[in-house]
This record gives structure tokens, sequence and C-alpha cells, in this order.
């Protein structure tokens, strides 16, 4: 999609442009265990942990990984800025710039939900 948006502003000067939001998160999000992403899925389980009185939550891998995210909504005004006020062809990132490791990311979803067991 790069390269024709590339190519169709070159050859017949479309402002098209190409946009790569990072790892999005937010209402309507899906927290199905087997098909969501990670976000929803640590609030699911540390909520449904919290519900049932489990005494920890087991999540994946060892937590050093670093991602980064941002909320739908301000994927949303980022994707119309661009398209009003952005003409170049370079593709542009749309994200903080910040990274949170999974580890740092799911002792902020435990905290939130009022999860206090332990994590796995």
């Amino acid at each position: 999609m790069l390269v024709q948006a590339q190519a169709y502003r070159q050859q017949y000067g479309f402002n098209a442009i190409y946009l790569l939001p990072v790892n999005l998160y937010g209402p309507r999000d899906n927290f199905d265990l087997e098909t969501s992403h990670v976000i929803p899925a640590m609030i699911r389980k540390c909520v449904e942990a919290k519900e049932q009185g489990r005494p920890s939550v087991t999540l994946w891998g060892d937590g050093s990984p670093t991602r980064e995210f941002l909320f739908v909504e301000d994927a949303a005004e980022a994707i119309v800025l661009a398209t009003e006020k952005y003409n170049e062809p370079d593709p542009v990132n749309l994200g903080s710039g910040e990274e949170i490791s999974m580890r740092d990311l799911a002792v902020l979803i435990a905290k939130e939900t009022g999860f206090t067991g332990e994590l796995v």
C-alpha cells in the first residue's frame, strides 16, 4: 500500500498518505482470551481473578518485552489531522514514542482493576 500510495502521488499528484498506528486499545475492544490483544486480555484476567478470589494471574513471557500503545480515540484524531494537514510521501508512525514493559503494564492494570494477588 505504501508503494502504491507513493506511485499515485508521483504519477497523478494524488495526496495519498500512509499511517502506521502502534498497538491500539480502548472502547469496544475485544476481551476474548483467544483472540484479544494484550491490554484487554490482562484486564479480563485481573478482573476475573479478583471476582473469583484467585491468588494469582498467569500472564505470558517474563515481562521484559516493551510495546507502545495508543488510545483508539487519539488514533482517530491523528488520522483526521493527518488527512487534513499531512502532504508528504513518507509514512508516519502514529504513537507517543514511549514504550512500556509488559511487566509494568501488568502491574498498572492489576492496580487499576483492584487485583492485589501475584502476577506470574
